[in-house]
C-alpha cells in the first residue's frame, strides 16, 4: 500500500494505537472476497481502516465516543472541497452558543480559536449524519491539541502533547511559567492541508462504527440479520489501562462531553482484578461468536503494562475459556517500541516493554 492511500489511518492518533500492518496483513494474506470483519474494540479503527484498504466490509464498536468518531471518519467516502465547503458554512452561518470561560481554556487556545471550535462542536452535536461532517469532525479532532510547528502550523492548541490531553491545572501552571500564549491559528488552512493528505484517495467500500459497549449482547449485531463476521480482530484494553476517557478528555469534550476531566470511566472493562477483567472479556468473545459464521476465525493481540503484576497471557487465555472459541496458536509478537509505549506516555522513567502476543481461536 503507498502512503497516500494509508494516509487517513493517521487523521488523530492517540497512545493506544497499534499498527496498521497487524490487521492488514492478516486480511491480505487471509481473508476471501466477501469476507465481513468484525472489532468489538474497535479503539481510532485501525481493523476497520484495514478492511476497508483491502475491499470488505466492517463493523467496528467502541464504548468511547471519541474512538466511535475517529473510526467513522476513517470510513467516510467524501472530497476535500465538500469538507470545504461545510467547514465555511458552519462559520459562516453559525454563532457558538456556549464557551468554556475557565482559566485553563483561556491559555489553551486564542479566543477566535475557541470560537471555532465551538461553532463546530455544536453544529456536529446537532447533526453529524454526512460523510462531510464525519471527516470534518475527524480532522479537528486529530487537530484540536498537539506540539507547535516550526513551519506552518498543524494543531490549534497551545503547546500540547497530540496523543492525549494534559490535565488542565498541569498545563496551565506549564503554560504560564514558560509564559507559552495561545497562536490566533487559521483554523480553515489547517483543515484544508489535513483534508488534502488524508481525503486525497478514498475507496468507496466502507463500514459502519457503532458507539456500544461490547459486553452487552445486542453491541455485536450486523447492521442486517443475514450478515455473520468471518473475522474478529482486535485488540482489547490492557488489564490496568483504565484512562482512555480521560486522557481524551479535550476530544472527549468536543463530541459532547464535559468541559473538564471525567474520570468515572463509564461503560469501560473492569480492571477491578484480572479475574474480574478477563470475566468481562469472556462475555465481549460470547457476543462475537453469536454473530460470527461457524468457521470465523478471531485474532487478538494482546499484552500488559508493569505496574500490573499480571500475566497478560494467562489473562487472555482465561478470558477465552468457555467463551465458545477454541485457541489454535499463540504467537509472541514482540513488545511495543521503545518510547511510543502507552504506559510510558505516564511515567517518569521509561520502562521495560512486556511482551505482546497474537492470539488465534477459532468458533466452536
Amino acid at each position: 500500500m503507498s502512503t497516500a492511500q494509508t494516509a487517513l489511518n493517521g487523521i488523530c492518533p492517540y497512545f493506544t494505537m497499534f499498527p496498521l500492518d497487524f490487521p492488514l496483513n492478516i486480511l491480505k494474506r487471509r481473508a476471501q472476497v466477501g469476507d465481513v470483519v468484525l472489532d468489538p474494540f474497535c479503539g481510532r479503527g485501525t481493523t476497520n481502516f484495514a478492511a476497508r484498504l483491502v475491499g470488505l466490509r466492517s463493523l467496528g464498536v467502541d464504548s468511547s465516543p471519541v474512538a466511535a468518531a475517529i473510526t467513522a471518519a476513517k470510513l467516510a467516502t467524501t472530497t476535500v472541497d465538500d469538507i470545504l465547503a461545510e467547514a465555511r458554512r458552519i462559520l459562516t452561518e453559525r454563532e457558538a452558543r456556549q464557551i468554556p470561560a475557565s482559566e485553563f481554556w483561556q491559555w489553551a487556545f486564542h479566543p477566535t480559536v475557541l470560537d471555532a471550535l465551538c461553532r463546530f462542536r455544536e453544529a456536529f452535536l446537532e447533526d453529524c449524519t454526512t460523510d462531510a461532517r464525519i471527516a470534518l469532525r475527524g480532522i479537528i479532532l486529530g487537530a484540536l491539541h498537539g506540539p507547535k510547528q516550526k513551519t506552518l502550523p498543524s494543531y490549534f492548541s497551545n503547546q500540547c502533547p497530540r496523543t492525549y490531553a494534559p490535565k488542565p491545572a498541569y498545563a496551565t501552571r506549564f503554560w504560564q511559567e514558560r509564559r507559552l500564549l495561545p497562536e490566533a491559528v487559521d483554523i480553515l488552512a489547517v483543515i484544508e492541508r489535513r483534508a488534502k493528505r488524508y481525503y486525497g484517495i478514498s475507496s468507496n467500500v466502507t463500514g459502519a462504527v457503532r458507539l456500544a459497549d461490547s459486553r452487552e449482547p445486542t453491541a455485536l449485531q450486523p447492521e442486517t440479520p443475514e450478515v455473520r463476521f468471518d473475522w474478529v480482530i482486535t485488540s482489547p484494553p490492557y488489564y490496568g489501562m483504565r484512562t482512555y476517557i480521560p486522557d481524551q478528555w479535550l476530544r472527549n469534550w468536543f463530541v459532547g462531553g464535559p468541559d473538564a476531566v471525567d474520570y468515572t470511566n463509564r461503560n469501560q472493562v473492569v480492571h477491578s482484578s484480572p479475574e474480574d477483567f478477563a470475566a468481562d472479556l469472556r462475555q465481549v468473545w460470547r457476543n462475537a461468536k453469536n454473530v460470527c459464521a461457524e468457521d470465523a476465525k478471531m485474532v487478538i493481540r494482546f499484552g500488559g503494562i508493569t505496574d500490573r503484576r499480571a500475566d497478560p497471557l494467562s489473562i487472555i487465555k482465561d478470558s477465552l475459556r468457555e467463551s465458545g472459541w477454541r485457541i489454535q496458536t499463540i504467537k509472541e509478537a514482540g513488545s511495543a517500541t521503545m518510547g511510543k509505549r502507552q504506559a510510558d506516555a505516564f511515567l517518569r522513567y521509561k520502562t521495560t516493554p512486556m511482551t505482546e502476543y497474537d492470539v488465534w481461536a477459532r468458533r466452536q
